[in-house]
């Protein structure tokens, strides 16, 4: 693959980039150094499908204006961009999120999991697991079905009124939008949280019930809050999808 690159090199052409100032030759080295993550990236990706049989989306390389963007952005070296290379898993809940996640971080043993649902990022709320394989980081997002949507609420109001509002900037009313919009996602994914944990409760309670004598009518008592629990649960979830498709309905092209 040629001649590795060193680390202050990467840097520096980072600091070109934030300046905006480079050349064809920096070029070069910028798509290098970004060709150079994608044997980690097809290692991770090619594990995930053989070991976990999913199918995982994603991008071995992330753009050159992704990675130009990010560094104006932040206060942060090109080397300590932790997604270069990435991939997503969508999954349909919290409980399969955190099954999953767990799964990841057995199947890479040395790797580290971001979770951004307690300290989202301007509304974004996910799980971030980062494999690292021959120095180079791979960014597993793993996402729930609503956090997903909430993504595509936030990536069409970016690409309908200004890119700046993913990150917190630019227009007012679409930032709030976005916040309304993460807020009940949380909201209904702590629901789901509590719900699982009175399953187990409910799973504990009519075990030791049918251990006693003539306690079919607690068992039965105790099943029906657990059900009633579930299709509340699951209406809200529906009722959440709806109220996330209808931030972005009818928006005009442009404030």
């Amino acid at each position: 693959m040629g001649t590795e690159i060193s680390k202050t090199q990467i840097d520096r052409l980072g600091d070109r980039l934030r300046k905006g100032s480079i050349t064809d030759s920096d070029l070069r080295l910028l798509d290098q150094y970004r060709r150079s993550f994608t044997e980690a990236y097809e290692m991770v990706a090619g594990a995930i499908r053989n070991k976990l049989g999913l199918e995982p989306t994603g991008r071995p390389a992330k753009s050159t204006t992704s990675i130009a963007e990010k560094l104006q952005r932040e206060s942060i070296r090109l080397t300590q961009i932790q997604d270069i290379a990435g991939c997503r898993l969508i999954v349909p809940d919290i409980s399969e999120q955190d099954r999953l996640v767990a799964s990841l971080a057995k199947l890479f043993p040395n790797s580290t999991v971001v979770d951004r649902r307690e300290k989202p990022s301007h509304g974004y709320r996910a799980v971030h697991v980062l494999v690292t394989i021959e120095k180079k980081i791979v960014e597993i997002q793993v996402r729930t079905a609503l956090q997903q949507e909430w993504a595509e609420v936030s990536e069409k109001l970016a690409d309908l009124i200004d890119p700046a509002i993913k990150y917190g900037r630019g227009s007012e009313s679409a930032v709030k939008i976005l916040a309304a919009a993460s807020h009940l996602v949380a909201v209904h994914e702590q629901s789901e949280v509590k719900f699982l944990e009175s399953q187990q409760l409910a799973s504990q309670a009519i075990a030791n019930a049918s251990l006693t004598d003539g306690t079919s009518d607690d068992i039965i008592s105790i099943q029906r809050e657990v059900d009633s629990f579930r299709e509340m649960v699951t209406g809200n979830r529906a009722i959440v999808f709806k109220e996330l498709r209808k931030f972005t309905e009818d928006l005009p092209e442009q404030e």
